[in-house]
């Protein structure tokens, strides 16, 4: 199913609760049996501070085709904090999981939102203005900080989903406040969770900040997707640069700037991110796993897997 959307700055939520055809129940958006589970809900505090929290999956493809049209003056800046929630269902059929991460963006970059089918959808997004972002964070001297702050130009920032968030999210989930406080509480928690997205970008080396051409955000996302897709096999940076059609240097420089990490040392990152979930969620061995991703000595797969988990991966499938 492809949905075309126009967001005028107030967010998508409803004309895609319209397209697929979803019941409202109060501040919740449930998703129809006949296209999934789970729901969609959130709230607003005027225009500098929203939230929306996505909690389901679908029984079919969805693409969200959006373009934004904000009003004179708006700039807001977007997290999207996914795969913070637990797991919706327990059900016999097997579903995937969205990658958990935190991409950060201005609001006006006018996106393709892909949902496959059976995938566990568990985020927050948040919608900031720049002004309210000043007010909470305008003190802190860091550049990668300032570059969100001040940046005029396109830009996309990824980073990882922590523990804290993890749990936060899972709070925001169960709230244990009354209905009257409600609001207050959600609050509380969107500014949480961006003190805690905040808190990683200072982790961050401070490196100069380059406007990314909306090409610039696409081509850099092709290449994260390509690495994703082929873990058994080294990244050659050459021949990446090749296909994306983009310099070499530029490249490295622009997908560091987005992810944090040069590109074979992300490459690494998620492979040992796949391993943990093989061996976790798929129960299985050591051996299954090194040679699944592509590692036929398993006494170095061991060491890489321990340098980026903190343990060796036999103690972490039983851990």
């Amino acid at each position: 199913m492809k949905i075309a959307i126009t967001d005028k700055g107030a967010g998508i939520t409803q004309e895609f609760a319209r397209a697929i055809g979803a019941t409202i129940r109060g501040r919740f958006i449930d998703i129809p049996e006949s296209k999934g589970a789970g729901y969609l809900t959130g709230f607003s505090w005027g225009k500098d501070l929203r939230m929306m929290v996505r909690n389901y999956y679908l029984k079919e493809d969805v693409i969200i085709e959006r373009t934004n049209e904000l009003a004179e003056g708006q700039d807001d800046i977007v997290f999207l904090l996914s795969g913070i929630f637990p797991p919706l269902v327990q059900t016999e059929k097997q579903l995937s999981t969205e990658q958990p991460n935190v991409m950060i963006c201005r609001h006006a970059v006018s996106s393709i939102i892909a949902m496959p089918l059976n995938t566990i959808f568990g985020s927050v997004t948040i919608a900031v203005s720049r002004q309210y972002l000043h007010q909470l964070f305008g003190e802190i001297n860091h550049p990668v900080v300032a570059s969100v702050l001040e940046a005029r130009d396109n830009f996309v920032f990824e980073t990882s989903i922590t523990p804290e968030m993890i749990k936060t999210g899972s709070e925001m989930l169960h709230q244990p406040v009354p209905e009257s406080l409600e609001s207050h509480f959600y609050k509380l928690k969107c500014e949480e969770l961006l003190c805690y997205t905040f808190a990683l970008l200072m982790q961050r080396e401070a490196v100069p900040t380059n406007n990314m051409h909306i090409n610039d955000i696409k081509t850099i996302y092709a290449i994260k997707f390509r690495l994703q897709s082929q873990l058994s096999e080294p990244p050659d940076i050459a021949s990446i640069a090749v296909e994306a059609g983009m310099s070499a240097p530029k490249m490295r420089k622009l997908f560091k700037q987005t992810f944090g990490k040069g590109i074979f040392e992300y490459y690494q990152f998620i492979k040992m991110q796949e391993a943990a979930r093989l061996l976790k969620e798929k129960r299985l061995t050591v051996s299954e796993v090194g040679y699944q991703l592509g590692f036929t000595n398993l006494s170095h797969f061991s060491r890489v897997f321990e340098l980026h988990t903190g343990m060796k991966p036999k103690k972490y499938s039983i851990n």
